[in-house]
């Protein structure tokens, strides 16, 4: 209460706890105290009389102006006129109340105190759209509407000074993220990238600006990095960042960045077209393999154009017929007895022909389509090796590719029970190959899986052997049947010393372990013959038979058994 006289400041406290409202007064006559008062207190109400010694209610209005502070003013006074009122309230002020009048004074202290509630609600809940709109709810970083509010605010300032801006925009994505949500669930994934995202807080702050985009990618604005040099440094710099592990439930993972790089001015000015690029220039690196980086180039357009075109059209594949199953035959003997037939999966597009598989099946993995593929070609492959089996044909197996993206899927296993169980073909019938580098990407989840293949009966294969990092301590772990030797070292066979002394090795190897060994690749009979002294039985390869559609695969098989009976 802003008063000079403490008796007025007393029966008005006792009058209105009279009338029910619960009143902790204060007075002040000056403005040093009503300042000290606002600064020291938390005030519902200012109830100030309109003219003191040295004080009035113009000023002590204007104080509270000052203070920023948004509290009722009402002025309670017996010397003011109704005009000088009125003019007041214009100014700011909540009421006026003549001095004594009790019965009005109330309803307007409980009046402007709802008032100051409901505003308070709403600036509570402005705030906290404010937050929503511009901060990351999980990680408390800032968004990409935030990012691009910063880019584009920084661009403006330069325009200012009559400089074009100098920066770069770094896209970075965690690789292969979906399959810690897979395995530990959505819980430790938000786990795993709180972490992340402190790490890259901590390590880029001080020299950008750093947002999560949303899922498993985050975007840091670097100002002042306009050159390639620059940027290189600080984007090997970010993949440093996650070569330390990460720890989950005492356990320890490695997660991996792919990055892209956008340079301002080089690859554009607008926020949104720096995003885009850098996005592209993230996808990029992340098909080659991801932990990496890529700088934007402006071919980037054209090819995602293409790509997007390309999965359009691979969703509707299957429902259109377009994709096929070719078969090229596995061979061992003397004789070339066809024992089995790898399942390849192709494309006839409508306008574009035959899409190679090394076009769409990354688009497939990228986007989880594989995994919708990949059921698919499991049980026309079963379904067909069922027809092999009615013609006579009893021992042979059919192989089908399993790619990464699909072996950390848990319903992998259902799928290949339930292609078994509609086709009517015993487990052995169907080998699986899942490549190297796939098993050792998380070893120890790869020795379930394939157990559980295992314990139903299936072939198990590891594809491409020797261009991965298994040990053999994983490898004696891991409960497979065959070894295929890469294509590339069976291409150098007779050329390259190096390629012939690992050849050997894989097979003295597999020979160790009771495995067999497929040569892929084949293409003489020079090599087929250096694979035979070095011990190797059976083959792949376009010397014995290319890929060729189902029907000609059947009628290949029928003339071979013909050739066999005489």
């Amino acid at each position: 209460m802003i008063d000079d006289c403490e008796d007025d400041a007393f029966l008005l406290g006792m009058a209105l706890n009279k009338h029910g409202l619960k009143v902790l007064c204060t007075r002040v006559d000056t403005a040093p105290a009503m300042r000290n008062a606002l600064d020291t207190g938390a005030w519902d109400i200012v109830i100030s009389d309109h003219c003191m010694p040295g004080f009035d209610s113009g000023t002590a209005l204007q104080i509270l102006k000052d203070s920023g502070r948004d509290i009722p003013f009402v002025i309670y006074s017996g010397v003011i006129s109704d005009q000088l009122a009125f003019s007041s309230m214009l100014d700011g002020v909540s009421d006026y109340v003549p001095k004594g009048n009790y019965a009005r004074l109330v309803p307007v202290i409980s009046r402007e105190l709802r008032g100051a509630a409901a505003r308070k609600a709403v600036r509570d809940a402005g705030s906290q759209l404010q937050e929503l709109a511009y901060f990351d709810p999980l990680s408390k970083l800032p968004n990409r509407q935030s990012l691009c509010a910063h880019i584009a605010a920084c661009s403006q300032e330069a325009k200012r000074h009559g400089k074009p801006l100098q920066a770069a925009v770094f896209h970075l994505d965690l690789d292969r993220f979906q399959r810690i949500n897979s395995s530990f669930g959505y819980e430790s994934g938000n786990a795993l990238l709180l972490q992340a995202a402190q790490r890259l807080l901590e390590s880029s702050e001080s020299h950008g600006f750093v947002a999560r985009l949303g899922g498993d990618a985050f975007g840091v604005f670097v100002p002042g990095v306009g050159e390639r040099e620059g940027a290189e440094v600080f984007a090997r710099w970010l993949l440093r960042v996650f070569e330390l592990p990460f720890a989950h439930e005492k356990i320890e993972l490695f997660l991996s960045v792919s990055i892209g790089v956008a340079l301002v001015p080089g690859d554009g000015c607008d926020v949104f077209e720096l995003l885009t690029n850098s996005e592209l220039a993230m996808s990029a690196a992340k098909r080659q393999g991801g932990n990496s980086f890529r700088f934007y180039d402006r071919g980037m357009h054209r090819a995602s154009a293409e790509r997007v075109a390309l999965e359009n059209d691979l969703r509707f594949a299957i429902e259109r017929k377009e994709l096929w199953v070719a078969y090229q035959p596995c061979v061992g003997g003397r004789e070339g007895h066809v024992v089995s037939a790898e399942a390849l999966l192709r494309w006839n597009h409508p306008t574009l022909g035959s899409v190679a598989p090394d076009r769409f099946i990354p688009i497939a993995e990228e986007n989880g389509l594989i995994v919708e593929l990949g059921e698919w070609i499991m049980r026309v492959a079963c379904n067909e090796c069922r027809r092999w089996h009615d013609m006579g044909r009893n021992g042979m197996c059919v192989s089908v590719n399993v790619s990464a993206v699909q072996f950390g899927q848990p319903r992998l296993i259902e799928s290949v029970r339930r292609a078994l169980d509609d086709a009517g073909l015993p487990a052995w019938g169907l080998q699986l190959e899942i490549t190297e580098s796939s098993l050792m990407k998380d070893a120890e989840t790869a020795v379930a899986m394939l157990r559980a293949f295992k314990n139903m009966g299936v072939r198990l294969a590891i594809d491409d052997f020797g261009t991965g990092y298994s040990s053999l301590a994983y490898l004696k772990r891991f409960p497979v049947d065959v070894i295929k030797i890469d294509q590339s070292f069976v291409r150098g066979l007779c050329d390259d010393e190096e390629d012939a002394a690992i050849v050997r090795a894989i097979i003295v190897l597999a020979r160790s372990m009771r495995l067999e060994v497929i040569a892929e690749g084949v293409e003489s009979l020079s090599q087929v013959d250096v694979l035979r002294t070095d011990g190797c039985e059976l083959f792949q390869g376009y010397f014995f038979g290319r890929p060729v559609e189902a029907e000609r695969f059947r009628q290949v098989l029928s003339a071979r058994s013909l050739s066999a009976a005489h």
